[in-house]
C-alpha cells in the first residue's frame, strides 16, 4: 500500500462506463450528439485536473480552473452557490504514459485505489469538467493505493456509503470491478483513442490539446466510471458534516466486514478506503 501524489499527473474520468449510471444522474440526455462504437461503450473522457507545463503557451486552450489541484483524501469543500452534489464511487488507476512524437502510444497501469469523482448536479451546464473541479478539495483518491498485478482486478469490489451522524447508509450499489462495460485491454484501447482523437463536442473536450499544453505528462490518472446508485444514493445529496466513503476491497472480505472497518476506521491489507468529511 502506498500514497500517490497526483500533482504531476493529468487526471481524467470516464463517463458512462457502468450501465444505468448516467440515467440515474440525469446526464444521459447530454450525450445524444456523441457517436459511440457500440451500445456498451463509454460516452466520453473528461478532464478533472491538468498540471501546468513549464513553458508559456499563447492562446492557451486548457481552462484555468483545470490547473487547480482538486484532490483531497480527507475532505470535500462544498461548492459555493450549489445545492446538489453526489458521491461518485469509482476505481481510480494511475498509469505510466508513453509518448511517440506527440501521440499517446501506451498506458501501463501502475497502481489503483478508491476514487470519489464527486459531481455537481446542475441543469444548463454542458461540459462535464465544470461540474467536477470547482477548486481545492473537490475530488478524492485514497492514500492507500494498491500495486497492479496480473488478474488482481477480478478479485475486487467497489462499495460506497454516506455516514450522517451515527447512521451509515449504502450510497452506491456494491459492485464488482469487472462489472464495468469497458475494462482491461478494451478500456485501454478506448482510452488511447480518446486521448488522441476526442473532439470538442457536447459534453466532451479535446483533451489531447490539454495534454500537449501540459507537455505530455508521464503520469495519467483515470477514474474509470461511477457505479449505479442505491435508492438512497439516488435521492440524497451531500450535506455539511457528512462523511463520504468509498471502499475498494478484495472479495474475500464480506460486506459486513467492510462496514465494520469503515465504522472503526481501521483497514486491512489490500483494502483501499477513502473517507472525506463534507465541509462548507
Amino acid at each position: 500500500m502506498e500514497t500517490i501524489d497526483l500533482r504531476d499527473a493529468a487526471c481524467f474520468g470516464v463517463a458512462g462506463n457502468f450501465t444505468g449510471h448516467l440515467e440515474q444522474a440525469g446526464e444521459a440526455e447530454n450525450f445524444k450528439e456523441l457517436k459511440v462504437c457500440d451500445a456498451a461503450a463509454p460516452k466520453a473522457l473528461f478532464p478533472t485536473y491538468i498540471p501546468q507545463g513549464t513553458s508559456f503557451v499563447e492562446n492557451k486552450r486548457t481552462p484555468a480552473f483545470l490547473n487547480v489541484f482538486p484532490f483531497d483524501s480527507q475532505k470535500i469543500i462544498f461548492p459555493k452557490n450549489e445545492e446538489k452534489i453526489q458521491i461518485e464511487p469509482e476505481l481510480g488507476v494511475v498509469f505510466e504514459a508513453s509518448w511517440n512524437d506527440g501521440i499517446l502510444a501506451g498506458l501501463e497501469p501502475l497502481c489503483f485505489g478508491a476514487s470519489n469523482d464527486v459531481s455537481i448536479r446542475k441543469e444548463g451546464e454542458l461540459k462535464i469538467s465544470v461540474k467536477k473541479n470547482w477548486g481545492p478539495s473537490s475530488k478524492g483518491f485514497s492514500d492507500n493505493a494498491i500495486k497492479v498485478e496480473d488478474g488482481i482486478f477480478d478479485r475486487y469490489r467497489i462499495a460506497s456509503y454516506l455516514r450522517r451522524g451515527n447512521a451509515l447508509f449504502e450510497y452506491g450499489e456494491n459492485s464488482p470491478v469487472n462489472g464495468y462495460s469497458y475494462f482491461g485491454k478494451r478500456l485501454n484501447d478506448w482510452l488511447l483513442e480518446k486521448f488522441n482523437m476526442q473532439e470538442d463536442l457536447g459534453p466532451a473536450e479535446n483533451v489531447h490539446e490539454y495534454l500537449r499544453e501540459a507537455e505530455f505528462p508521464r503520469k495519467i490518472f483515470v477514474s474509470v466510471g461511477a457505479t449505479r446508485y442505491s435508492a438512497f444514493g439516488k435521492e440524497n445529496f451531500l450535506q455539511s458534516g457528512d462523511d463520504s466513503i468509498v471502499a475498494l476491497y478484495p472479495d474475500f472480505y464480506s460486506k459486513e466486514k467492510i462496514e465494520e472497518m469503515i465504522l472503526s476506521g481501521k483497514t486491512a491489507e489490500g483494502v483501499s478506503l477513502l473517507c472525506q468529511r463534507v465541509i462548507l
